[in-house]
């Protein structure tokens, strides 16, 4: 699906300072709004799921949205995007394409597959990247940046009879004609209450760009924040100050688990069992680490949770881990599976059922943000996990008008906002790198 006729080119004819680029893996425009705050004019954008686009479109209503696979549409996003441009210039194309190939959780269940013989060694969402060159050396624009997960670095892809990383053949493909910097850039050190890692990779044929990179060895800003206070930088923006002066919630039933009128601010109810194992859970602890609550004993030293290799290498819970106080011999408070009479303790991580710190950022928010059976996703001192207002807060998307609306009217569903969030950068943090390129590209002052 494709829309055909929604940017105004003559607009664009009228904004002649606005500098030009095109989203690629767009989801509902969430690292746009970076761009957009940087003084980029998104004019074309290309997204596979029809409900992100939905979303998209109703938050960039000008833009040109190509809706379907970036294989099969790479000739139109080209064709497209020359004529809309109309013989200026394209400065930036943002590539965003699907981490779930490259990241840590994603190769485990890889490999996990491929030892059971069910899936090819290649990741075939992870060869997006080649569509994406294609169509940046057909449209040649001044910067082609691209978003990831640390992991990505790493990640092989066949080439031909040859297998190179994603690096190598960007590489490959753009130079000499673009020099290339990548870097994983820590959120947090850039004033947003997360801690997101992600790989920043730009290549650029800008020559105030190339000579940036030339004496400086990077042409990403220096960050405004670190964990510890250090000269000229603040202290990491902790889950106690963003939190602060929010409502309280509580996961235990559907009244006290929503806000009346704080919208978006609600959790889903806990079960009883995992309400039981959530409360039980003291600050910066995981609920496999809960300990006896019999009043008769409170027995402290019961061993905690570990994970230990099996014979592959393979990190697995251990499950060795006691369910019974060792004193006493009462049910602890632990994530369990109840199977007819007898208990034994849940397979899981050891992260898992475990509550955030209030000293430090939030944990990397993913789509699972709202389990909490997920990594570290409880709530630093309620019992629930974080709400969707709060995560919208944490993620910064709170600081540019951005609209939870789908353009065909449809509700956004609370699933479709944790995937959206989930799976973008931090509007914020990217607006300071982007701004940076940008100042440098025009040569202006730092």
């Amino acid at each position: 699906m494709t829309r055909k006729k929604n940017f105004d080119s003559k607009k664009l004819d009228e904004e002649e300072n606005n500098m030009l680029g095109i989203s690629l893996f767009s989801s509902g425009g969430i690292g746009d709004l970076a761009l957009k705050k940087a003084g980029v004019e998104v004019i074309l954008a290309n997204e596979l799921i029809e409900e992100r686009v939905s979303v998209f479109k109703k938050n960039y209503p000008n833009c040109f949205v190509v809706n379907d696979d970036i294989w099969k549409a790479k000739d139109e996003i080209i064709k497209v995007t020359k004529n809309l441009l109309n013989g200026k210039k394209l400065d930036f194309i943002l590539a965003t394409p699907p981490c779930q190939g490259m990241s840590k959780n994603g190769r485990g269940k890889l490999l996990n597959s491929i030892r059971k013989g069910e899936k090819g060694k290649f990741d075939k969402r992870n060869q997006l990247v080649i569509p994406v060159i294609d169509i940046a050396l057909s449209l040649r624009p001044e910067v082609l940046i691209m978003e990831n997960v640390p992991e990505m670095k790493n990640t092989l892809i066949p080439v031909n009879n040859d297998v190179m990383t994603i690096l190598e053949y960007i590489k490959m493909k753009l130079e000499p004609m673009y020099s290339g910097y990548y870097e994983v850039i820590e959120f947090a050190d850039y004033g947003v209450p997360q801690r997101r890692k992600r790989l920043i990779t730009v290549f650029t044929k800008n020559k105030n760009l190339n000579k940036y990179l030339k004496i400086n060895n990077t042409i990403f800003p220096i960050p405004t924040h670190s964990q510890f206070f250090s000269e000229g930088k603040n202290q990491w923006i902790t889950l106690q100050k963003t939190l602060a002066g929010i409502p309280k919630l509580d996961a235990k039933n559907k009244e006290l688990s929503q806000h009346k009128t704080l919208k978006y601010h609600r959790v889903p109810i806990l079960k009883d069992d995992k309400y039981f194992w959530v409360k039980n859970t003291p600050l910066n602890k995981s609920a496999f680490d809960n300990q006896c609550i019999n009043k008769e004993c409170g027995f402290l030293e019961n061993p905690t949770h570990k994970s230990i290799k099996n014979k592959l290498g393979i990190n697995k819970s251990s499950m060795e881990t006691p369910i019974f106080c060792k004193k006493c011999n009462s049910l602890l408070p632990r994530p369990w599976v109840k199977e007819s009479d007898s208990y034994r303790i849940m397979k899981g991580f050891t992260s898992a059922y475990k509550r955030m710190n209030l000293d430090l950022p939030s944990n990397t928010l993913t789509q699972n943000l709202s389990y909490a059976c997920s990594d570290t996703k409880i709530h630093p001192t309620e019992n629930r996990v974080l709400s969707l207002y709060e995560a919208m807060k944490i993620h910064t998307i709170d600081q540019f008008s951005y609209q939870w609306e789908r353009e065909d009217k449809k509700k956004v569903s609370d699933k479709l906002i944790r995937e959206i969030i989930g799976e973008s950068v931090p509007p914020f943090g990217f607006y300071i790198i982007i701004d940076f390129i940008i100042r440098i590209m025009q040569d202006k002052k730092l």
